[in-house]
């Protein structure tokens, strides 16, 4: 053996393949990137969104099972960690949460639902006297006729009278939003939406909503702290964008030529079409979401509980209606209009929100 020319060493198939994984880090392939359940991804019909079913648990009291507000802003708070099996228990832990002013709801009507083979259709609806909506809300006139020659007592017998022969299944409340209450929306025209009645049976959900119409309906008679709820809403627009922000592909080659932050193969030359699950540039944001299980914090006042940092919200300003606090973030920009669901794949077990410190610091700059 010639002088300094190290003798070769004979390793077995496993020494081989463990020096093999210790020199080398797996890399990887995952080209295609973004979920397809969400397509296609173009923007929304409305700034509000749209609640597509609510849940049905049955039985009980008759209760409501959504509301909306506004989006104000962000904070952080400090809350007892009460779940046992967590390593914090017990202890103070810092969350994130956001705001959401919400001012009252004014209850306008009854909606009354039937099946049929094609889901369900509407099967008559009564209306508050239209010289009361003219009163409580003028704004409202635009989005609603006036509805003077509505005889509400002739549609709830009419709907009452459905129910009893067992042709319904569902009944919901007509509620409008009151958006002058709120000093920082510039809109003054209010939204029309439904929200869902559940518990007890059909005759006793048009009973309770008879009594109400008309009437204004708090946050505080929807949901309390700890309760867990579906948040449904528009999200931050972002115009066009490229591949690369639009479905988080990888980078080409830092040699690849011109360009890297764009999509490889299209697809192959024989096919006269590029494939809908090709990953290209396009609208980005403005989408309708739904956050499932968001937990609420605090239901309060500002007379009660101040909650506006100093300053104000940033594009927002001050809360001076009821408001509810939400752990984490939602959808949307400042001033969007969320709607609150009760959950649907509620939590077995709720833990109670012990709230030490609600930061109220200021936020210019954050």
């Amino acid at each position: 053996m010639r002088a300094g020319i190290a003798p070769l060493r004979r390793l077995t198939l496993s020494q081989i393949t463990t020096e093999k994984e210790e020199t080398q880090m797996g890399d990887r392939s995952k080209p295609k990137r973004g979920s397809m359940a969400f397509g296609p991804r173009k923007r929304a019909r409305r700034q509000t969104g749209r609640v597509k079913s609510w849940p049905s648990n049955g039985g009980g009291e008759v209760k409501i099972q959504g509301f909306a507000g506004y989006k104000a802003g962000m904070s952080h708070v400090l809350i007892r960690d009460e779940n046992p099996g967590s390593p914090s228990a017990g202890q103070e832990i810092r969350r994130a949460v956001t705001i959401v002013e919400t001012p009252p709801l004014q209850i306008l009507g009854i909606r009354a639902y039937h099946q049929t083979y094609y889901g369900k259709q509407t099967a008559g609806e009564a209306w508050a006297s239209g010289e009361e909506i003219a009163e409580a809300q003028p704004n409202l006139v635009r989005r609603v006729p006036a509805r003077i020659d509505h005889d509400t007592k002739e549609h709830i017998d009419a709907i009452k009278e459905m129910a009893e022969k067992g042709t319904l299944c569902e009944v919901r409340l007509i509620v409008s939003t009151q958006p002058s209450k709120v000093k920082s929306i510039p809109t003054k025209t209010p939204n029309i939406m439904e929200l869902g009645l559940n518990g007890s049976d059909i005759a006793s959900r048009i009973a309770w909503a008879e009594e109400r119409l008309g009437q204004t309906l708090k946050v505080s008679d929807v949901f309390s702290n700890g309760n867990d709820l579906d948040v449904i809403a528009v999200t931050k627009g972002k115009g066009w964008q490229g591949s690369i922000k639009r479905w988080g592909i990888k980078l080409l080659s830092h040699k690849n030529s011109k360009r890297r932050r764009q999509g490889g193969n299209m697809g192959d030359f024989g096919t006269a079409y590029v494939r809908k699950t090709i990953r290209q540039a396009g609208q980005t944001g403005y989408h309708q979401r739904t956050e499932y299980n968001k937990k609420v914090i605090r239901v309060s006042s500002p007379d009660e509980d101040e909650v506006t940092p100093d300053g104000g919200f940033l594009r927002y300003g001050e809360v001076t209606n009821d408001y509810i606090i939400v752990q984490g973030s939602l959808p949307g920009p400042s001033k969007r209009l969320l709607r609150f669901r009760e959950s649907v794949r509620p939590r077995k077990t709720q833990d109670p929100v012990d709230i030490t410190y609600v930061s109220t610091s200021s936020k210019q700059g954050v």
